[in-house]
């Protein structure tokens, strides 16, 4: 049996030592409430690393992580910190065993100051449609 991930690692700047312990408990509740959900979301880690000030989120995969999950904490706090720019992430989609179709990838872009995506793509939806537009003689 194949075990599929979803892999990412980035960092958000809050602007304070203050924002980023208050970002803390900001993740604790949205962890609250994706654990009740069904299915439970498989959510991210979110830790405050000294190398970056103290200033900054490093939010990352275990073993797997949620991408949307990961989105909506951002939207949190840049709305409760007031925090501007744009921000993005990579990810990658793996397998744990060579399976056809199985490995993608994708980033998205946020406007901090709106929460609008600013741009977005996902390897799974470009190459199905670069491959079908080979084809079209036009």
């Amino acid at each position: 049996m194949a075990n599929y991930f979803t892999h990412f690692s980035c960092l958000l700047e809050v602007g304070t030592p203050e924002n980023a312990a208050r970002a803390l408990d900001l993740y604790n509740k949205l962890s609250e409430e994706g654990a009740s959900e069904e299915p439970p979301s498989e959510g991210f880690l979110l830790s405050i690393q000294p190398e970056h000030r103290g200033t900054q989120l490093w939010m990352r995969d275990e073993e797997t992580g949620d991408p949307e999950r990961l989105i909506q904490f951002v939207k949190l706090c840049a709305a409760e910190f007031g925090l501007t720019g744009r921000w993005g992430f990579q990810y990658a989609d793996t397998c744990s065993r060579p399976r056809v179709n199985a490995f993608r990838g994708g980033a998205h872009v946020l406007d901090l100051a709106t929460g609008e995506t600013v741009a977005w793509t996902h390897t799974d939806g470009w190459l199905a449609e670069a491959l079908s537009s080979a084809g079209d003689p036009t």
